[in-house]
């Protein structure tokens, strides 16, 4: 039976781990793989904590994951997660990082826990209440039927505590600092599916399957406005992010090891001889060794996007 790249990248990064070799690790650790971020720490702190425990593992001495010059190993997530979520979050690793754009623009489903009748300024637990209305007067069978005005296309305003920039810092960051940010104007946003859970005032959850650059935040906001209340965020679990669910992909801290990481590890495959000689055909318009990779690994991740 033919090896797939898959379980030659598996060897490839099993001799590196077995032989101590950072640089063979380098050329071989290539791809796309998913992990559990707890809630608490942000998705950078996440990625920095993976960084230093892959290092470490692979004999680096005091590893530093934040300092981003002469990195001894790439590494980047697919879409930030609020500190307060948890859930998937997809990371790209070596030449697998360019292909992160992917998974931004691509398919997410959370789960989402709200609280009807108080409205705090980061439109989740985590911040000050600002508003308080009553609830009620909201029906199941009315929560029901406002959730139908939110699926599909529609307009949405991003929330001011955000990973959105203003003049090239965060926003979320500007408001710590105690500067005036306004609101970015309302954007085109997909909602696939929305469906709720479970009503039990002021508590209620709902599952919401939305594309690249939704606030799940956001929809509980505006959702609560339309039943004339107000609402927020209490919890927010991320469930799938393209092909990798919570449940059978998503490697738990304990896990994150070369060893584990490698078997996860859907790589970015080498071309094939076909490929290669269509490839110098185009020899005019060759891309660089390191674009090469990126655009061999740009078709991998777009057949798993579909399966």
């Amino acid at each position: 039976m033919p090896m797939t790249s898959s379980s030659r990248a598996v060897i490839a990064i099993s001799m590196a781990i077995q032989n101590g070799s950072l640089s063979k690790l380098q050329s071989s650790f290539n791809g796309i793989f998913a992990i559990y971020k707890k809630q608490g720490p942000t998705s950078a702190d996440v990625l920095n904590t993976l960084k230093k425990a892959l290092l470490k593992e692979a004999g680096v001495a005091n590893p530093n994951p934040r300092k981003r010059n002469k990195q001894p190993l790439k590494i980047g997530h697919g879409g930030t997660l609020d500190s307060n979520a948890s859930g998937v979050l997809v990371v790209g690793i070596g030449e697998g990082t360019k292909m992160l754009t992917t998974m931004l623009a691509g398919s997410k489903k959370y789960r989402a826990v709200g609280e009807l009748g108080k409205a705090t300024d980061t439109l989740d637990v985590t911040g000050n209440v600002v508003e308080e209305k009553s609830y009620d007067h909201i029906t199941k069978e009315a929560f029901e039927e406002k959730l139908k005005q939110f699926t599909g296309e529609i307009m949405q305003v991003p929330p001011l505590y955000s990973a959105l920039k203003k003049d090239g810092k965060r926003m979320s960051v500007l408001l710590k600092q105690g500067q005036e940010v306004e609101a970015k104007p309302a954007r085109p946003v997909t909602v696939y599916s929305l469906s709720l859970q479970d009503f039990s005032p002021p508590y209620f959850t709902i599952d919401v399957e939305c594309g690249g650059g939704f606030y799940v935040r956001s929809l509980v906001d505006d959702l609560a406005k339309a039943l004339s209340s107000c609402a927020h965020i209490k919890e927010l679990t991320r469930t799938k992010q393209g092909q990798f669910t919570l449940e059978e992909h998503a490697l738990k801290e304990d896990r994150w090891t070369l060893k584990d990481i490698s078997q996860a590890l859907q790589p970015c495959p080498n071309p094939s001889g076909q490929q290669k000689n269509a490839k110098k055909a185009k020899s005019k318009h060759k891309p660089t060794p390191s674009k090469s990779k990126a655009l061999w690994c740009f078709g991998f991740v777009k057949d798993l996007w579909n399966a």
